[in-house]
């Protein structure tokens, strides 16, 4: 029998690292979200600047020692504040999947595919083709050109569900007919793109067709045991947990549903968000008096964790790399073909579903949003060698600046989209969930 060695626990300087990250990040979050909401930007505009003023772009040029000894590049210390926001996105979009209306989407399942193929294909392509331009300026010495071209394409697809769920929560517009096909239709996105991924990084090591092979059997059986058991098993724990006096059994029961979600997907090789929504769309659909019962929950994932994990996204932006004409050129070009690739696709899927143009306008404008998804994707190019230093940043800007663009032109469109009766209700309902929560303005219930 082997002998028990005790793991060495946290030394005294990197739990106090740890404790000083997390508290400036959120205090600066907090303050750059108020005066986002102040310029009438949404407070996730604030938030995700935070990284880029705390890491090595601003601070780092500054104050470069301070930035350092904070945000020390040593493993043990990065993966703390990483382990925090990887549980915090996986909430974040839990609770965002409770808030969508299953019957609604399924009614409106063709226009969710139309507008979710739309922003795939479209941005994919164009994406492909600006790889294969800037092939010379951006990609490392030993890439191959088709193969970093078909992965900025994937870069470029991608939506952030975390980014677009945090920005429909401060707008008020979950409750919305566009927010729920922008969520739906952002998934579509996400799960292809993480597909897509797989066929690239597989395809560096030679093993593409068994391991996206195994990935889309995984994902198949994973939804349909979602289907046939799952459901049924997530509405009588949480029914059940609901029924209880204290308000502690249904939040521990939802969070362990969406953790357990999360850990399923990411054990499958796809992204933990993934799972992390579908559980969190299983838990709404356990009735209103679940919904309302996570109150608390909303309150902590998006006063408090989701700040903290928005600010710490910017933190491996290093700007200083577009002081060199060509890669600012070629940065300014991805963007470009970025920005018009999805709007372009998103619009095209609801033209063909015959939405009003304003509807077309927001959904283009919502899932233009990459956030930490398109980050996600880029530090694993960075891992296999597709991306060095100067084009992960190009990436990685893109990922900050269509979340940043994406607010102001989603409110533009929305003042010109009528609430329908439909809505009403279902803002009435979301009211009452939110009654207790004051993380995030409460859905409007003007028709």
């Amino acid at each position: 029998m082997l002998a028990y060695v005790p793991v060495p626990s946290l030394s005294s300087h990197q739990l106090l690292l740890f404790l000083l990250q997390v508290s400036l990040l959120l205090l600066m979050a907090r303050a750059l979200g108020w005066l986002a909401n102040r310029v009438g930007m949404p407070a996730v505009a604030g938030e995700l600047l935070v990284g880029v003023v705390l890491g090595p772009s601003l601070l780092g040029n500054v104050g470069p020692a301070l930035q350092e000894w904070l945000f020390p590049p040593t493993p043990s210390q990065a993966h703390l504040l990483d382990a925090l926001c990887q549980f915090a996105v996986i909430l974040l979009v839990g609770v965002t999947g409770a808030h969508i209306d299953v019957k609604a989407v399924r009614t409106r399942m063709g226009t969710v595919v139309r507008v979710g193929l739309g922003a795939l294909l479209v941005p994919l392509a164009a994406g492909i083709g600006v790889g294969f331009a800037f092939a010379p300026t951006l990609a490392p010495g030993g890439a191959e050109r088709p193969l970093f071209a078909l992965f900025l394409g994937v870069a470029l697809c991608v939506s952030a569900i975390p980014v677009i769920a945090k920005t429909l929560s401060d707008m008020g517009l979950l409750h919305r007919d566009v927010g729920q096909l922008t969520l739906a239709a952002g998934m579509f996105d996400d799960a292809a793109g993480w597909l897509l991924l797989t066929v690239v990084s597989a395809t560096a090591t030679t093993t593409a067709g068994g391991s996206l092979a195994l990935r889309m059997a995984g994902l198949a059986g994973f939804l349909l045991l979602v289907r046939l058991v799952g459901l049924r098993v997530v509405r009588a724990v949480l029914r059940r947990s609901a029924a209880s006096a204290e308000q502690g059994p249904v939040l521990a029961s939802a969070v362990v549903v969406v953790l357990l979600g999360a850990a399923a997907t990411q054990a499958l090789g796809l992204e933990a968000v993934f799972g992390a929504f579908v559980a969190g769309v299983c838990v709404g659909t356990a009735g209103p008096e679940v919904r309302a019962g996570l109150a608390p929950l909303r309150a902590v994932v998006l006063s408090v964790l989701a700040p903290v994990f928005l600010a710490a996204a910017g933190l491996r932006i290093d700007l200083t790399a577009l002081a060199d004409p060509p890669v600012l050129l070629s940065a300014f070009v991805v963007l470009v073909v970025a920005v018009a690739g999805k709007f372009l696709g998103a619009y095209l899927g609801a033209y063909t579903s015959r939405l009003p143009h304003w509807e077309g306008i927001a959904l283009g404008a919502g899932l233009n949003a990459r956030g930490v998804v398109e980050i996600v994707v880029a530090t694993v190019g960075l891992q296999i060698d597709i991306l060095n230093t100067t084009s992960y940043t190009v990436v990685v800007l893109v990922a900050v600046s269509t979340s940043l663009m994406a607010p102001p032109v989603l409110r533009l469109a929305m003042r010109r989209v009528e609430q329908s009766a439909e809505e009403g209700l279902r803002a009435r309902e979301y009211a009452q969930d939110w009654s207790t929560d004051s993380a995030s303005p409460a859905p409007s219930t003007e028709s």
